[in-house]
């Protein structure tokens, strides 16, 4: 005969392999049990996890991979200090899509997990520039610049997560919502006469701990490389080769020290059914799932995957592909992996905006065989109060050589754009230049096949934001 205490024993027993342990950031309610998942939730919820995740692997991909270096290089730095690029790229660049030839770029990661770090900000001279603070999420969490914080210089604390303490005077705090901060640093250019005096600002972005503030500080040389980091392969490269548990258990580990949003409570309610949660061991949760549901959780993860390089977000207009929202993604998780595929570190649309052109008026894809003219009229020339530029792009999404080495033009071209006598500007896309002597308004196209424009807006105005500005169509000149 049982006791009630032998009863109340196996009922103790029972409830300890039910309870749920909880993390940092947000929670979610309950641990799930394999024994009860469907494999189409599963594959569903595989997938949602795989979006949702997205940014946050391929973050961390990019910081190993940045940061794995001894000294500050033009390509990576250590962690705390900056990477400047100097020159802009050419046609004989091929790491990045879709580069940029009208700012020079200063990039660092920071690591808030022992204490904050100070970032001094030099006077701009009224030279555009914009300094975007961007958490594990992507998420823009602060920007700096004459949009925001004027010109002059000034000096700002980042500081992580639940982190208090005083600050000097003089500092201001701008708080990361996850661990790990990157600071992506733009400085307007005008071409090589002007490298040296971009230089000398870049070279004025001063990083340090808060606790060298007031001292002589130099940043560490010969910083010791884990060995283990693939530099060898893109970290997005690296993300898709992942399988379901590896990508899982990535997401898991991240978010114990990268917390999510309070919004994003309900998304993580869901995937905690398939044992997804800040800390959790995927790899242990996902051996003691039957065959049929592990099959599912990969068959979802992998179809994301798919999805997510093949996506097109925004909205038509004139042919132009405008998209709406980037830098500050609330739950838009889908938008957010998408643009985390198509440009890692995208801005606020506050700060710049970039609609990109693939066909022409008549619908057909851009070709190098024809002749186009883009024309602004006066009053629908790209409205900003920092500066614009068109930059040509091949099939690969790279520029195209040409042979004056233009890849960009813009209200920063040197020599600047020729306006017709109305105050309009028409510029000429095409493979041969429209007149003997060249013309500043001529954008070279590439030797042969197809191309596109991306048109980047820097400090838009409120018509750009509020949709009522869209680009005009570009014309067909003569085909073939």
């Amino acid at each position: 005969m049982r006791t009630r205490h032998s009863y109340s024993f196996a009922l103790l027993l029972l409830l300890l392999t039910l309870v749920t342990v909880t993390s940092v950031g947000c929670t979610p309610k309950e641990e799930p049990t394999p024994q009860g998942l469907d494999p189409q939730e599963a594959q569903q919820l595989a997938y949602d996890a795989a979006v949702f995740g997205f940014p946050l692997v391929e973050m961390d991909l990019t910081r190993q991979a940045f940061t794995a270096v001894p000294s500050p290089t033009e390509n990576g730095a250590p962690v705390g200090q900056f990477s400047h690029k100097e020159t802009f790229p050419d046609a004989t660049f091929t790491t990045v899509v879709r580069p940029n030839a009208d700012t020079l770029y200063s990039t660092a990661w920071v690591d808030t997990a022992e204490e904050p770090f100070i970032l001094s900000v030099p006077d701009s001279q009224s030279r555009y520039y914009m300094i975007s603070m961007l958490d594990y999420w992507t998420n823009v969490f602060a920007s700096l610049g004459p949009r925001t914080t004027g010109s002059g210089a000034g000096k700002y604390a980042i500081t992580g997560p639940g982190w208090t303490g005083d600050l000097p005077d003089g500092v201001t705090e701008t708080r990361s919502p996850t661990r790990w901060a990157w600071i992506v640093g733009r400085f307007a250019c005008s071409g090589p006469s002007d490298y040296d005096d971009v230089h000398e600002l870049q070279h004025q972005l001063i990083l340090m701990p808060l606790s060298a503030w007031g001292t002589e500080y130099a940043p560490p040389t010969a910083v010791p490389v884990d060995p283990s980091v693939n530099r060898e392969t893109s970290p997005l490269n690296q993300l898709l080769a992942m399988d379901a548990p590896t990508y899982l258990n990535e997401v898991c580990r991240l978010m114990a020290d990268n917390p999510s949003y309070g919004a994003d409570m309900p998304m993580l309610d869901e995937l905690a059914k398939i044992g997804i949660k800040p800390g959790a061991d995927y790899h242990a949760y996902s051996s003691e799932l039957h065959e049929d549901i592990r099959s599912a959780i990969e068959a979802g993860h992998q179809s994301a995957l798919a999805a997510i390089p093949t996506a097109s977000p925004g909205e038509d207009k004139n042919g132009w592909r405008m998209v709406y929202g980037a830098g500050d993604y609330g739950t838009d998780y889908t938008l957010r992996a998408i643009i985390a595929y198509q440009g890692l570190g995208a801005n606020l649309d506050d700060d710049a905006f970039y609609p990109s052109l693939f066909r022409s008026s008549d619908g057909a894809w851009l070709s190098s065989d024809n002749r186009y003219v883009l024309h602004f009229d006066k009053e629908d020339i790209p409205p900003v109060n920092g500066f614009w530029s068109l930059s040509m792009y091949n099939d690969k999404m790279m520029f195209a050589d040409n042979t004056i080495g233009r890849y960009n033009l813009g209200s920063m071209s040197n020599p600047p754009l020729v306006a017709n006598p109305d105050g309009s500007i028409d510029i000429f896309i095409q493979r041969d230049s429209p007149s003997p002597s060249g013309t500043p308004n001529w954008l070279p196209a590439p030797a042969g096949g197809n191309f596109s424009l991306t048109l980047r807006l820097y400090w838009p105005q409120e018509a750009v934001l509020d949709k009522s500005w869209v680009p005009p169509a570009i014309q067909l000149v003569t085909t073939g």
